[in-house]
């Protein structure tokens, strides 16, 4: 599968989605921020999180009490999450004068619709809404690349969700739906399973744990073709996914330590480097075996 011509496989560069989500908190400014730390750190796309309010929550659950700076009940807070058209065509000229890649988790339909109008490079398929048959034919139908979260789900469930999806532009990513995720819980051994049971289909991982060292393992361990993590401009601001995400300083060593992996693996070949040759000469006293 390709992004902007961008290959994403087993065998390429690690492809490396910065996971805005909400965590712009209903505020362009932080949004843009986010994408230029993102961008500084060398991730290849952010991603964020589109919503219809009044298709996703019931009339009861948007009237449900629920303080926060948006106001007193549920239907606030999320309506004061979702940034409208003329925001994200911002964030698509922005994206594209940074020349870093974008694109979303629709929840429902029209948001699949709204964001084809966007012209996205891609969909995510987020854990909770990977049973959505519709959802699914629908993102199918865009003929866009399509990563698939399989937080919450068992193999059969993943396997009823890849009916309904290309398999030859699709990645897989091993998730583990808490926030955060304690590392004890995050299960690298089964993105082993996925590639053994979908061996054609590039598996990746999206984490929500607090540091760095599982994402990096996926890679280094587990072979991920890409990697998902959230981001924040703070972990100390306003907001349920700010915990789980990854500040700047944090962005930069995630990129950088998976950036380095591909050195340390070097080749199947042991070979005497003529660096050794020198240090050989000087402290090898015998050599008669």
């Amino acid at each position: 599968m390709k992004i902007n011509g961008m290959e994403i496989s087993k065998d390429s560069d690690v492809y490396l989605i910065a996971e805005i989500g909400i965590n712009h908190n209903g505020n362009l400014d932080n949004a843009l921020k986010l994408i230029e730390e993102a961008k500084k750190s060398g991730f290849n796309a952010v991603k964020f999180q589109k919503r219809t309010v009044d298709i996703v929550y019931s009339p009861i659950e948007l009237a449900q009490p629920r303080e926060s700076v948006f106001g007193k009940t549920n239907g606030d807070l999320k309506r004061g999450l979702e940034f409208n058209e003329k925001t994200y065509s911002r964030i698509n000229e922005f994206c594209k004068d940074l020349k870093i890649d974008w694109f979303a988790s629709p929840w429902d339909v029209e948001s699949v619709n709204f964001l084809e109008k966007l012209g996205v490079v891609a969909h995510k398929v987020a854990s909770a809404c990977n049973s959505d048959k519709d959802l699914l034919k629908r993102i199918n139908e865009t003929g866009k690349p399509v990563f698939l979260s399989t937080g919450m789900s068992t193999l059969e469930m993943i396997e009823r969700a890849l009916n309904y999806l290309d398999h030859s532009r699709l990645v897989l990513l091993h998730t583990v739906s808490t926030y955060p995720a304690e590392n004890s819980k995050l299960n690298l051994n089964w993105m082993n399973v996925l590639r053994q049971r979908f061996p054609h289909i590039p598996i990746g991982y999206s984490g929500h744990e607090v540091g760095i060292i599982p994402s990096v393992i996926a890679v280094a361990k587990y072979g991920a073709c890409c990697v998902e993590r959230h981001i924040t401009l703070d972990r100390a601001m306003w907001g349920s996914d700010q915990a789980a995400s990854l500040e700047p300083a944090g962005m930069k060593k995630l990129v950088s330590y998976i950036r380095e992996i591909p050195q340390l693996h070097g080749s199947d070949m042991k070979v005497i480097l003529n660096e050794e040759e020198t240090v050989s000469k000087k402290l090898r006293r015998v050599n008669n075996a």
